[in-house]
């Protein structure tokens, strides 16, 4: 179902797949990379990744799905990395709110999909970026904080073209998902064990970070904690999760 096309360097995968979003022959393209040069997060932080260190690539989905679904696909994409992960590698990722992967407590891959809107239906490309493979230079990855943890941590053979053909079989054979995007929230709820997590919370605009209890997702992904004895609604726009 995707068709994966290698470049050994750009400036970002998501920047190649949103400029063909919605043609003839870009449906169902997965574009890997070897290196980018201008990686980016959530909110334009930069995604700092050493060549070859990574699996770095955009899938972009073969067929549209309706705006209302759009909020689910970064959740939809991090339960299937999720599970590719553990099928091409056995082992274990974690979910956090909104788009991070995690091992061990630490960070080991994030989500930041793109996508071109005609009418009520939009094109998404998929981004995705996983840390596979521990560089020999420790200080290749120094300026990352806090530090990152990579799969080669636990599987020291882990191979990238495996994980991305698995992860892509997953993707395929789990797109009827995004048919049902009020399902998603609690698939992602579960498998990220959300209910009753810590999370540690910046607002916006605010100096000092909070704690408090996870609960649930609404139904555009926001996230619903406890603080304070209080429910409270942090949207995506307005918050950041920090990691000690």
């Amino acid at each position: 179902m995707f068709e994966i096309r290698h470049v050994q360097e750009t400036d970002s995968t998501n920047d190649d797949a949103a400029r063909v979003l919605g043609e003839p022959g870009s449906f169902g393209v997965a574009i890997v990379t070897d290196f980018q040069r201008a990686g980016k997060g959530r909110r334009e932080r930069r995604w700092i990744a050493p060549r070859g260190s990574a699996l770095l690539f955009t899938a972009i989905l073969p067929r549209a799905v309706p705006v209302s679904a759009l909020w689910a696909v970064p959740y939809w994409t991090g339960l299937a990395v999720a599970e590719g992960v553990e099928r091409a590698t056995g082992i274990h990722v974690g979910l956090q709110w909104p788009n991070d992967l995690l091992l061990d407590g630490k960070k080991c891959g994030g989500i930041l999909c793109v996508s071109r809107v005609a009418d009520d239906q939009a094109w998404v490309g998929c981004g995705v970026g996983l840390n596979a493979i521990r560089p020999a230079d420790s200080e290749a990855t120094e300026d990352v904080a806090p530090a990152p943890a990579f799969l080669s941590d636990h599987k020291p053979d882990v191979e990238r073209k495996t994980l991305l053909e698995t992860i892509l079989e997953t993707f395929a054979r789990r797109l009827g998902e995004l048919e049902r995007p009020e399902d998603v929230g609690p698939l992602w709820e579960d498998r990220a064990a959300l209910a009753g997590t810590r999370y540690r919370i910046l607002i916006d605009g605010e100096t000092e970070p909070f704690d408090a209890l996870a609960r649930r997702l609404t139904f555009d992904g926001s996230l619903i904690v406890t603080r304070d004895g209080h429910e409270q609604t942090i949207s995506l726009a307005d918050a950041r999760i920090i990691r000690d």
